[in-house]
């Protein structure tokens, strides 16, 4: 992704096939005005991606439009903005949004989470390139290049009735697909040393703590791996950021790797036949595993519970009780 640099300039982070094709294609995009469409997962950079469009002209204006948060009964007053005295509380005109946008760029975020009746009048706009605002009888201009992102499956909605076939027709002109963080892992090292020279101060990571931010698959996307190296980066000092300073989930899923690879390693060295603790299909309760733990130490120590015991690490009183427990005593 995913961020903006200190100069103002959005930069698609990444080397992988993918993301080399959709820079191309964004350069050509930029010498265009036709409507493109952004699929892809929460986080994946779409917003990053339109301001990359937008570079093609650079002085007309961009216009994010966050269709999630558009609720309510002001939604079209924020859209097409509003005569004074149109409804209760509208002392003063108001320029909507998409007069904002007129000679730019329209980005409409989660475009997917826009309502059907407000689907049908951006349509319109569209078609005829011009609006009344609410209460006004007054027709205003809006021309401008809509780029619409969205993490749903707008073909799907559009046979469930969810989202106008005619106004997705005219969005899906051109249409790029974002990646998920997950099948372009090889752009993860990138972009941590990327967003550790945007938040960092002078901070690195070991070489273990990298191998992990890659083994995991980062279902909040590049936005989550930002995060996660700005909180690193806040909560120490440094200079190197170790596996203990990697967030919480991160930490877990290094763990659950680590069980399952002793687990199979304890397996395939005990074999079938063996008896082992665990088999490499099976999860034994705490329990099973205490018991078999005993059962490996008796017939260690040929019956000795003393010299058991002491193998376990446990006092012969506990050995004892543990034994009436589970019945071990025969």
């Amino acid at each position: 992704m995913s961020t903006v640099r200190a100069d103002c300039s959005p930069v698609l982070v990444g080397r992988s096939p993918r993301i080399r094709q959709i820079l191309h294609l964004c350069e050509r995009l930029q010498r265009s005005r036709s409507p493109v469409l952004l699929l892809g997962e929460t986080g994946t950079g779409k917003e990053v991606l339109a301001r990359i469009i937008h570079r093609g002209n650079p002085l007309a204006p961009f216009v994010p439009i966050d269709c999630s948060s558009l609720v309510g009964p002001l939604m079209e007053s924020e859209l097409f903005g509003h005569a004074k005295g149109s409804f209760t509380g509208a002392t003063t005109p108001k320029r909507g949004l998409l007069e904002a946008a007129d000679g730019g760029i329209a980005f409409f975020d989660e475009m997917g989470e826009l309502p059907l009746g407000v689907q049908a009048k951006l349509l319109r706009v569209l078609q005829e390139k011009e609006f009344r605002p609410v209460g006004s009888l007054e027709r205003r201009k809006a021309d401008f290049r809509i780029i619409a992102a969205t993490n749903r499956d707008l073909a799907a909605d559009v046979e469930r009735g969810r989202f106008r076939r005619d106004l997705y027709c005219r969005l899906n002109v051109v249409t790029l697909r974002l990646p998920p963080l997950r099948e372009r892992k090889e752009d993860i090292p990138l972009l941590v040393s990327h967003f550790l020279q945007v938040h960092g101060r002078n901070h690195s990571l070991s070489r273990e703590s990298l191998d992990a931010m890659v083994s995991y698959d980062w279902p909040g996307n590049v936005r989550e791996l930002e995060n996660a190296v700005q909180r690193m980066v806040a909560l120490n000092s440094g200079p190197l950021l170790h596996t203990s300073d990697l967030p919480s989930s991160v930490q877990k899923h290094v763990q659950a790797e680590r069980q399952g690879q002793y687990t199979a390693e304890a397996a395939a060295a005990r074999g079938p036949a063996a008896g082992g603790w665990a088999a490499a299909d099976s999860v034994l309760s705490l329990a099973e595993m205490e018991m078999q733990a005993i059962r490996n130490a008796l017939e260690c120590t040929k019956g000795d519970r003393v010299k058991a015991a002491y193998l376990l690490g446990i006092g012969r009183t506990t050995l004892y009780r543990k034994l009436k427990v589970y019945h071990l005593n025969d």
